[in-house]
C-alpha cells in the first residue's frame, strides 16, 4: 500500500470512529430522555383461588399460553386489569424469580373503590386476566446488615416475598406482622413454620396498641440496618413519627397502599404546563389533573393507578415547581425537584416545563 492510500485508509478509519462514538453518546442521550415503556401486558388464567384469612384470598396466575412469566424480584407489583374501567395493583408474594406463576394477595376492603370486591366476587378458578409485567419500586437494598420488616394487614404481601428472598440469601432479618386478630393473620401457617419460625413475630393488637409495640423495635437504628414498611397510611405514618430523627431517610423504605387523602384534597392553582419535546403550552384549571388535562388535548400519556401510587406515569420536570402530592417519590426525589407523577401532582410555580 503506497503512503497516500495508507494515510488515506487511516483518515477513512479516524472518520468511522468519529461517527460509530457520535452515534453512541446520541443513542445514549436518547435513551436517558425517552420515557420509561410499562411493561407489556400478558393474558394470564387463574389458576387456584385459596382463603387465606377473613376477607383474604390469595390468587395464583399462570400464562394463558403456558410460557414463563416475566422474571421478577421481591418488592415488585403488577397491575391487574380486573374489567374495562378498574386496573388495580397488586404486589407479588411468591417465591421471588418464580416464573411459572404468580402469586398475589387480595382484601376485601370495605372501604375499596370496588376492584377487591370485585376480585373475591367475580375471579373464579380458570378466569383469564390482563396483567402487566412486574415493576420494582420498592427494591431489598444489597449488601444490608441486618432488615427490618414490618407490615401492617394486608400490608404482608411485599413483605412476604421478601422474607422469602432474604432467607434464601441468608441473610439476616426479622418480620413483624401487625394484624388485629389470628383470623386476619394471612399466611399464617406459612409464617410460623421453618424457615420463618422464630424470624417472624405476630402483633394481634388494635391501632391502640400498636404505638407501644413499634417503640422498642424502632427506638435505634444500628449501622447498617434498613427499615421495609407496608401497611395502612395511619399505620406507616405513625411509624415514620417514631423514627424521625433517629433512622436516617435513606435507611427507611415504604410502600403505600394509596396517595395522602389530606394532600390529594388540598386546594390547588390554576397553571400552564409546557410540554419540552412539542413546544405546546396547555393550561391546567384548578379543578383538572394534568393527566386529565393533556388527555383532553389529545396527548396520550401512559397510566395506570391514577392516585400517585404505581409510578406508571412518572415524567421528568424541566423548570417549575412542582407540587407533589404522592405516595411514589421519597423525600430526596421530592426535594430535587426534577420528576413529578402527573395523575395528581400539581405546581406552585405558574408553569412547569415538562420534559414530554
Amino acid at each position: 500500500m503506497t503512503p497516500t492510500l495508507l494515510f488515506q485508509f487511516i483518515g477513512t478509519l479516524a472518520i468511522l470512529v468519529v461517527l460509530v462514538l457520535a452515534w453512541t453518546a446520541v443513542r445514549s442521550w436518547l435513551r436517558g430522555r425517552r420515557p420509561v415503556q410499562a411493561p407489556a401486558p400478558a393474558l394470564v388464567r387463574v389458576r387456584r383461588v385459596v382463603d387465606e384469612a377473613t376477607d383474604i384470598k390469595s390468587f395464583e396466575l399462570v400464562s394463558a399460553d403456558g410460557s414463563a412469566l416475566p422474571a421478577w424480584s421481591a418488592g415488585a407489583h403488577i397491575d391487574v386489569r380486573i374489567d374495562d374501567k378498574t386496573v388495580r395493583q397488586y404486589s407479588l408474594c411468591g417465591a421471588p424469580g418464580t416464573r411459572d406463576a404468580y402469586l398475589i394477595a387480595v382484601k376485601n376492603a370495605p372501604d375499596s373503590r370496588g376492584g377487591s370486591r370485585t376480585m373475591h366476587q367475580s375471579v373464579s378458578v380458570g378466569d383469564t386476566l390482563v396483567i402487566s409485567g412486574p415493576r420494582n419500586h420498592f427494591a431489598l437494598v444489597d449488601g444490608a446488615r441486618h432488615y427490618l420488616l414490618i407490615a401492617g394487614g394486608i400490608g404482608i404481601t411485599p413483605l412476604l416475598a421478601m422474607a422469602r428472598e432474604l432467607q434464601t440469601r441468608g441473610a439476616s432479618y426479622e418480620l413483624h406482622y401487625f394484624v388485629r386478630s389470628s383470623a386476619a393473620t394471612a399466611f399464617r401457617e406459612l409464617l410460623s413454620s421453618e424457615p420463618y419460625a422464630g424470624k417472624v413475630t405476630f402483633h394481634h393488637t388494635g391501632a391502640d396498641r400498636s404505638r407501644e409495640q413499634l417503640r422498642p423495635l424502632l427506638g435505634k437504628c444500628p449501622q447498617g440496618h434498613h427499615l421495609y414498611m407496608c401497611g395502612p397510611r395511619g399505620f406507616t405514618d405513625l411509624i415514620g413519627e417514631l423514627t424521625a430523627g433517629i433512622w436516617p431517610p435513606e435507611a427507611i423504605h415504604v410502600e403505600y397502599f394509596s396517595a395522602d387523602s389530606a394532600a390529594l384534597a388540598a386546594p390547588g392553582q390554576a397553571f400552564e404546563v409546557k410540554l419540552q419535546r412539542s413546544g405546546r403550552t396547555i393550561p391546567v384549571p384548578a379543578g383538572s389533573s394534568i393527566v386529565d388535562t393533556l388527555c383532553a388535548h389529545g396527548i396520550d400519556v401512559a397510566t395506570s393507578c391514577r392516585e400517585g401510587v404505581c409510578g406508571t406515569c412518572l415524567t421528568g420536570v424541566i423548570a417549575g415547581t412542582p407540587d407533589h402530592r404522592d405516595a411514589f417519590l421519597s423525600a430526596k426525589e421530592r426535594t430535587a425537584g426534577d420528576k413529578i407523577m402527573i395523575c395528581v401532582s400539581r405546581a406552585k410555580s405558574e408553569q412547569l416545563v415538562l420534559d414530554l
